[in-house]
């Protein structure tokens, strides 16, 4: 649910007092790489738009002289992995165009097939008239695995990749190895976990996410099964593994002409799919499954308090609730300020920064020898969430239940972008079309703030930021806003 369909909720939570994190404004202007979207016939097709840079620019913070762009340099003390591809500051950023969801259906077998396939072809060769540079494709473990363990069935991809590459537009390739049923409001291009992965939920819910009400979330198999055995002899970071590996092989000849998206970082703490959340609620814990408390349980022993162990914070609010009602999430006895608060925030959103770690490790492992190539664009890319709101009061507690330490008081991006330099990885981030005057006042958004920091980390880590639009935008003020901070 976007911000402009909430109405003006009174809030009290108390505002942020102290931001050590520039507040600047993005700069506006630049290049008109974007124009293309203004041509209405192409609208049905244009999910979502988003540059991938193969440059870091520096912008100013001020609009005034948004066309000062310029290249950053790498510097040859820092120990990051990072290549900076050095292109003139008059060339455009490359801009992707993503798959529209309901691009694919299921076929009387039960298999999924592309959908209206002359249509598609039109568009993509229209895409390519236009400048777009690229298609961004998301590839669902769910579409190739699905029947069995092992039984990969590429033919689907095979096909969409040949229609791509016929259209002269290049691969920017996502691995999702989480199901779509709740995401998305279509009808058509719902993609389940594999049914094997299924089957194996029906008889074990603790699988999946779990909330401290127990309610599941089936879109997504939890951290905590990463190390456990569960799927037909694998855990859960083999099942990743043996995919990656098997789409390498199939697509080897492609490599060096897409971009390889790592992993998604993320807990799913805002349902908006089946009800549970609505903007701008604070989002709940997702950590209550067997798996994910049993390490809780561990690391709470290893801390000396074992008490600690025995549950996640039991005064952290529900899903819709706002910071002023949540005693977890204001100062005091108790709260994300005090020791055990500290504790399980740290424990939390580690457990997804080694998640990270781990599959951008075997990626890297997997695509080595590419990567080495230097006429390659191959490009590994890590995933966040961009949690704007409430970012102006001190605990930012929508993005701590997303997995992102993140206060006033503390720099939660951070240990996150040090993995992804150490494994030369990129981050991609969403939200680059919104502004703070577009958001409520009254929910103490700052997607602009938010964007600063996370641009000031990348920065300071030497790791490539690229990103994409959350919403169909097609005024030409934001679509050079976008441009410009990519």
């Amino acid at each position: 649910m976007g911000a402009a369909e909430n109405g003006g909720v009174a809030c009290k939570c108390m505002r942020e007092r102290s931001l050590k994190f520039n507040s600047s404004s993005l700069s506006g202007g630049g290049g008109g790489v974007f124009r293309f979207l203004e041509k209405r016939k192409f609208r049905k097709n244009l999910v979502n738009v988003f540059p991938i840079p193969l440059l870091r620019w520096e912008l100013s913070s001020s609009r005034s002289v948004a066309r000062t762009n310029r290249i950053l340099s790498l510097d040859a003390r820092e120990k990051s992995r990072s290549r900076l591809f050095v292109l003139s500051k008059h060339k455009r950023v490359p801009i992707f165009v993503m798959m529209p969801i309901d691009s694919f259906c299921t076929d009387t077998s039960g298999d999924m097939k592309i959908r209206k396939i002359k249509a598609l072809t039109i568009s993509l060769k229209a895409l390519k008239l236009a400048g777009v540079y690229g298609i961004a494709v998301e590839v669902w473990w769910g579409i190739v695995e699905r029947t069995s363990p092992f039984a990969y069935n590429w033919s689907l991809y095979e096909e969409l990749f040949k229609l791509i590459s016929d259209s002269g537009l290049k691969l920017h390739i996502a691995l999702s190895f989480h199901s779509n049923m709740h995401l998305s409001s279509a009808v058509e291009g719902r993609v389940s976990l594999p049914l094997w992965i299924v089957e194996i939920g029906r008889h074990n819910k603790d699988i999946y996410y779990q909330d401290r009400n127990g309610l599941s979330n089936d879109d997504y198999l939890t951290l905590g099964v990463d190390q456990h055995p569960l799927f037909s002899g694998r855990t859960a970071l083999q099942c990743y593994e043996d995919f990656m590996s098997n789409f390498v092989n199939k697509f080897e000849a492609l490599i060096g002409t897409l971009i390889e998206e790592g992993v998604k970082c993320r807990y799913p703490a805002h349902p908006f799919g089946d009800g549970r959340w609505r903007f701008p609620g604070i989002g709940e814990f997702q950590c209550y499954d067997k798996y994910m408390m049993e390490d809780l349980k561990m690391a709470a022993y290893h801390e000396g308090k074992p008490q600690w162990g025995n549950t996640g914070p039991q005064n952290a609010g529900y899903y819709n609730s706002f910071p002023s009602e949540v005693p977890f999430f204001e100062e005091g006895h108790d709260s994300f300020l005090s020791d055990y608060g500290r504790f399980f925030l740290e424990w939390y959103s580690s457990k997804l920064i080694r998640h990270a770690d781990v599959i951008l490790a075997k990626a890297a492992s997997i695509l080595e020898k590419y990567q080495e190539n230097e006429q390659n664009t191959l490009l590994l890319v890590a995933k966040i969430g961009i949690i704007y709101w409430w970012y102006q009061t001190v605990s930012h507690p929508a993005e701590l239940t997303a997995g992102y330490y993140n206060t006033a008081l503390r720099d939660g991006y951070d240990p996150l972008a040090s993995v992804l330099s150490r494994h030369g990885a990129a981050l991609q981030i969403s939200c680059f079309e919104i502004r703070d005057n577009e958001t409520p006042e009254t929910y103490l958004c700052s997607p602009e703030r938010l964007l600063q920091q996370i641009r000031t980390v990348s920065k300071k880590k030497i790791i490539h930021l690229t990103g994409r639009n959350s919403y169909e935008r097609f005024d030409k003020v934001n679509m050079i806003l976008s441009g410009n901070i990519a």
